[in-house]
């Protein structure tokens, strides 16, 4: 449908305010800065209560509300395959005429590097392997270094990867595209809900929105950095014999927000697709590596049977009443899931922008089942040359390893060329660090400029800023428990806009009813 709703089209948003040089939604980034800086501020003033406060909440975010996040994630699941097998799914982004930008090789390859990197990196090996030998608890309180206990470690790490994770950067994709190419409205958080607030977006009601999506963002990026400013902080040490410690983390963000700074202020928008492109290239050369270096006979042969798992135990990973192994679930299945809902604005901006010309079922199903296979492969890899170590007592492996930072550089030390692949690693690694805190910055630009996608380079340059910022900050407030302080922030940022997910995928559901049974409906209410 080509929407011919004139409300729709001559409303494109509320004006924006000019001022300093800026271009901004000026409600939205006024708050959103403010409150990272005062944030900032009150961290660095008094860390320990700082830090006492985020495990605070973070506690009574998982207590109460893990198990809406569970479901919730569940629920998501069910209903992009409802839209994948229903006549939704014919509907096309952008309209019957619509064309693709991008080839669909091309489309794919960036469609699954806008949602790994840094995370995959850092827990690739670290995870089945902890998972496996229980240093940081089992899944389902399997027996540690028992058959259940390789069973799971597998089939809970895919869990936490595959179809579940994808799905809330699928909605929210698939929400900012369809409002944007199809209803024509501009591409940001408060459009989607067009369909149950109307003009109301405009207003008071989509500032809210907008910076709840920029404050969940932000923490979800910033959780990233802090996971690979740890992570390239042991492989320093790891190579080096750099001091592993918080002065350390710190000047790594800091080197990199000012790589970025550079990038943005030159304007290498085009750059950022370039760096994906080398990203993936660059971890297609290592998973290679691994498999071909590893045990290659028995990761091939784990890749059909770590599916089958993975299918088999969703069911039970899924279920929300966990008493056996509740500890476990809190840290690792709901950490997770507030992660991925934090980054869902990130990255279903950045799918939604390259997606136009697909139809919704060629679109959520290529979203939903690439990552899936990726995940599969990478995880499988990675982890089965790790257990393999620890179980045959080989290197730094023949123990289990409390630093997960530290478990992919042990396990290249047993490898060919482990100097030369731990520095490939750790560049890799940083590239991935400019390409997210590059990518992110343009992104919350865009919700706080009302989504405009052309304003003036400095507002991307402050929100790269205050994303290094915020990063150090946590860091800094969680001492020697910063992993903790650093997951405790995105948590509590995912609670909020766990709400603004349902409401989006309610929205969404009465927008493509609309689109295909009743086009006039919108005419009527809200035309002239």
């Amino acid at each position: 449908m080509n929407t011919p709703n004139t409300s729709i089209t001559e409303r494109k948003g509320r004006a924006n305010t000019q001022f300093l040089g800026l271009d901004i939604n000026l409600p939205v980034f006024a708050i959103s800065s403010g409150l990272a800086v005062i944030f900032s501020i009150l961290v660095l003033v008094n860390p320990e209560k700082s830090y006492e406060f985020l495990t605070n909440t973070r506690d009574f975010v998982v207590v109460w509300f893990g198990t809406l996040f569970t479901v919730s994630m569940s629920v998501f699941t069910l209903i992009i395959f409802f839209l994948i097998i229903s006549p939704f799914g014919k509907i096309k982004l952008g309209g019957k005429n619509a064309v693709p930008e991008f080839g669909f090789l091309s489309w794919v390859c960036m469609l699954f590097a806008a949602g790994v990197g840094i995370g995959m990196t850092f827990y690739g090996a670290a995870e089945p392997l902890s998972y496996y030998t229980g240093v940081f608890g089992t899944p389902l309180n399997a027996s540690p270094e028992s058959e259940e206990a390789y069973r799971l470690a597998f089939s809970a790490t895919i869990f936490h990867w595959g179809l579940n994770a994808w799905s809330v950067y699928a909605i929210i994709g698939l929400s900012l595209a369809f409002f944007c190419y199809n209803w024509k409205l501009p591409l940001t958080i408060r459009s989607i809900f067009y369909p149950l607030l109307g003009n109301r977006i405009w207003g008071w009601q989509g500032d809210i929105i907008d910076i709840v999506a920029v404050l969940a963002t932000l923490f979800g990026l910033t959780t990233s950095l802090g996971l690979g400013a740890r992570q390239a902080a042991s492989g320093l040490f790891y190579l080096f014999d750099l001091p592993n410690n918080l002065l350390t983390q710190s000047l790594v963000i800091i080197f990199i927000t000012t790589v970025v700074i550079f990038s943005v202020y030159r304007g290498l928008d085009k750059g950022v697709k370039v760096l994906s492109n080398i990203n993936i290239g660059l971890a297609l050369v290592l998973l290679a590596f691994v498999v071909l270096a590893g045990p290659t006979f028995k990761i091939i042969m784990a890749y059909g049977e770590n599916l089958i798992f993975y299918f088999q135990d969703i069911v039970r990973l899924s279920d929300w009443n966990r008493p056996e192994d509740l500890q476990w679930y809190h840290d690792w299945t709901i950490f997770y899931w507030a992660w991925f809902i934090s980054w869902s604005p990130f990255v279903g901006m950045f799918i939604a922008r390259i997606s136009k010309g697909r139809t919704i079922r060629e679109f959520l199903t290529v979203v939903m089942f690439v990552p899936l296979l990726f995940c599969l492969i990478w995880f499988t890899s990675f982890g089965q040359t790790a257990i393999f170590q620890f179980q045959e007592g080989i290197g730094n492996l023949s123990e289990p390893v409390e630093d997960i930072s530290l478990v992919l550089f042990y396990m290249l030390d047993n490898l060919l060329f482990p100097i030369l692949t731990s520095i490939f690693s750790l560049f890799m690694l940083v590239l991935f660090f400019v390409t997210s805190a590059d990518s992110g910055s343009l992104v919350i630009n865009r919700i706080t400029s009302g989504g405009k996608e052309n304003t003036p380079r400095i507002q991307r340059v402050i929100w790269a800023i205050v994303q290094g910022l915020v990063a150090i900050v946590l860091l800094v407030g969680g001492g020697s428990y910063a992993l903790s302080a650093i997951q405790s922030g995105s948590i509590s940022m995912a609670l909020p806009f766990i709400f603004i997910l349902i409401a989006a995928t309610i929205s969404l559901l009465r927008g493509v009813y609309i689109e295909l049974y009743d086009p006039q409906k919108m005419i009527n209410q809200n035309g002239k």
